[in-house]
């Protein structure tokens, strides 16, 4: 057979060498663009990770304090406690009380009280009076602290005035200090 004389769509010389070439270039760059979409990936997550930052302390009057780290959206997470259950607060001073979850409310064994009508950044809704046994964020903690229980509130609870009034708040630079003028207290009224 003539070389002029292939079948159509064959190309002369070392076809079966090219071919081989021409699979590893493409496996090769498929294997980059994949690997460079899992690092994008990553990259994302570490820059939009929901990571309270506590950072706790004490003052130079020696009480206890915590400093959040403002989230990108604004926001102050901080890791605490319910009843001795770790749980992710979102800080709200616009918020009466500390509120939870139906469902949180239920892992914690929280007695469900009267039924109440609130005021949510979503309108009203209704929800029931509570009392907690101890919140806790950081070495900061009060006992006996009124919440309220709150049908679709996320997971995160809502760390509202009826804890924080008890501390100093100080937001500054993107950070937001609470600290304590004294040892642990309980909540009145």
């Amino acid at each position: 057979m003539d070389i002029n004389q292939q079948g159509p769509g064959k190309k002369m010389g070392n076809s079966e060498g090219n071919n081989e070439h021409s699979w590893t270039r493409r496996s090769f760059a498929w294997v980059a663009v994949i690997g460079l979409m899992l690092g994008l990936t990553a990259f994302y997550q570490a820059l939009t990770q929901r990571s309270s930052g506590n950072t706790q302390g004490v003052n130079e009057y020696g009480h206890a304090m915590v400093v959040l780290q403002r989230q990108r959206n604004g926001h102050y997470l901080a890791e605490g406690e319910i009843n001795g259950q770790p749980l992710v607060f979102l800080v709200d001073t616009g918020a009466t009380d500390v509120a939870v979850s139906e469902k949180t409310a239920k892992l914690l064994k929280l007695e469900f009280g009267p039924r109440i009508q609130i005021m949510t950044a979503a309108g009203p809704a209704r929800a029931w009076v509570t009392r907690i046994q101890q919140v806790r964020v950081g070495k900061l903690e009060l006992n006996n602290v009124r919440a309220t229980i709150t049908p679709g509130l996320g997971d995160e609870a809502l760390l509202g005035m009826s804890f924080l009034k008890h501390f100093s708040l100080r937001q500054d630079e993107g950070q937001l200090v609470i600290e304590s003028g004294g040892a642990n207290r309980e909540e009145s009224g």
